[in-house]
C-alpha cells in the first residue's frame, strides 16, 4: 500500500466528482458555443467550451486543494483573468466597436464554469439557459429598436455638422463653422477633414453636446449655406458607444 504522502493519492469518488464537474461545464459551454458558432463568430464553439472547462477546472481545483477558500481565490482570478482574453476579440473599426457581445459571452461562459466548478450544477444550467436566451431571444428586440430612426431631440448621440467648400475657401468655411456653432451654442470638441480633393473638401464639426434641437442644427446649415464659401451644409447623428 501507498505511504500516506505519496504523490500518487488516486481517489475514485472525487475523481468521479472532477469528471462530472468537467462533463457539465463542458456540456453547457457547447450549448453556448453552438449559438456562437451557428452566428459565425470569431469565439465559437471551441472556445466557448475551453473557458468554460478551464474556469471549472481551476475552481473545482481550488476546492480539492483549499476547500471553500481555495474556491473564492480562484473565482476571483477567473473573474478578472478573463477580461484579458475577452479584449482580444473586441476589435474598434473607425467609431465602431466590434466583438463586444462575444467578449461578454465569454464573461458569461467562465461563470457557468465557476458554478460547474463549484458543484452548482442547476444553478450552471440556468445561467446557461440566460445566456443562450440573452443571445438569441432578444435579438428580435435589438434589431427592432436599431430599425428606429435615431430622435435628435431625445437621443444620446454624437453630432457633427457637415460643410462642403471649395478648397481655395476652407479657412473661411471653418471660420464660418465655428462661428455659426458658437452663436448657436453649441461647443465644438474638434472639426474634422473628412474628404478633401483637388476641388472641394468636406469638413464636420463634431459637438460636444449629447442631445440636441434638429431646428437648431437645421438653422445653422441655413446659415452656412447662405456664405459664399459653403456649397452645402447638413448635420447628422450617430448612437455614441
Amino acid at each position: 500500500m501507498a505511504p500516506a504522502n505519496s504523490l500518487i493519492d488516486f481517489e475514485s469518488p472525487a475523481f468521479l466528482k472532477t469528471l462530472l464537474v468537467l462533463t457539465i461545464a463542458f456540456v453547457c459551454g457547447g450549448l453556448i458555443g453552438v449559438e456562437r458558432q451557428i452566428r459565425q463568430r470569431n469565439a465559437g464553439l471551441r472556445t466557448m467550451v475551453l473557458v468554460s472547462v478551464g474556469a471549472a477546472a481551476f475552481v473545482h481545483l481550488g476546492e480539492r486543494l483549499l476547500g471553500g477558500e481555495g474556491q473564492v481565490r480562484i473565482i476571483a482570478y477567473v473573474v478578472s483573468g478573463i477580461g484579458f482574453l475577452g479584449a482580444g476579440v473586441i476589435m474598434k473599426e473607425g467609431a465602431q466597436v466590434r466583438g463586444l457581445n462575444t467578449a461578454a459571452t465569454l464573461w458569461t461562459s467562465a461563470a457557468v464554469g465557476a458554478f460547474a466548478g463549484s458543484g452548482l450544477f442547476a444553478e450552471a444550467a440556468a445561467v446557461t439557459l440566460f445566456i443562450l436566451a440573452g443571445n438569441t431571444l432578444l435579438r428580435p428586440l435589438v434589431n427592432y429598436i436599431n430599425r428606429r430612426p435615431v430622435d435628435a431631440a431625445t437621443t444620446e448621440a454624437t453630432y457633427r455638422v457637415h460643410v462642403v467648400c471649395a478648397a481655395e475657401h476652407i479657412t473661411e468655411a471653418r471660420d464660418l463653422l465655428d462661428a455659426e456653432l458658437e452663436r448657436a451654442k453649441y461647443p465644438i470638441r474638434e472639426i474634422e477633414v473628412l474628404s478633401e480633393g483637388e476641388d472641394t473638401t468636406e469638413l464636420a464639426a463634431v459637438l460636444i453636446p449629447t442631445t440636441a434641437e434638429a431646428s437648431e442644427l437645421d438653422a445653422v446649415c441655413a446659415a452656412l449655406v447662405a456664405s459664399d464659401a459653403v456649397e452645402s451644409a447638413t448635420w447628422t447623428v450617430s448612437t455614441t458607444l
